[in-house]
């Protein structure tokens, strides 16, 4: 049991770190760094759906636009791990019970607590 949690740790670090070192050479990068490591509080006071509709709002389908990047990064992840086929916002508001919606807010936690750090230690603070 404990090694395969530490699989899937080891997972999640591999997923951040693929995603920082995407956004390390972007000229966004100290803003993704920025909302990176707000992230994980605005999903704890507003709750996933809002914070992920937040990023959606703000990345405007923009594929070059920190928060549209963090968005999919989140989705990414979670669409692997949850088993999702489907686009993440439409499976939490339409298909997801409310124990997969928990299940995906820890998930997504989990995920944003390396995605966080890793940001923190590559790239670059904004002003």
């Amino acid at each position: 049991m404990t090694s395969a949690l530490r699989t899937l740790e080891q997972k999640r670090a591999k997923h951040a770190w693929d995603c920082v070192q995407k956004v390390k050479s972007q000229p966004f990068a100290s803003d993704y760094r920025s909302i990176a490591v707000k992230v994980p509080s605005l999903i704890l006071t507003n709750g996933l759906g809002q914070t992920l509709a937040f990023l959606k709002a703000k990345g405007k389908n923009e594929p070059a636009n920190e928060h549209e990047i963090l968005y999919k990064h989140i989705e990414e992840w979670l669409q692997r791990q949850l088993g999702i086929n489907k686009n993440l916002l439409d499976w939490l508001v339409n298909n997801a019970t409310s124990q997969q919606y928990r299940l995906a807010t820890m998930e997504a936690l989990a995920l944003l607590q390396w995605l966080k750090r890793f940001a923190e230690a590559e790239l670059p603070k904004g002003e």
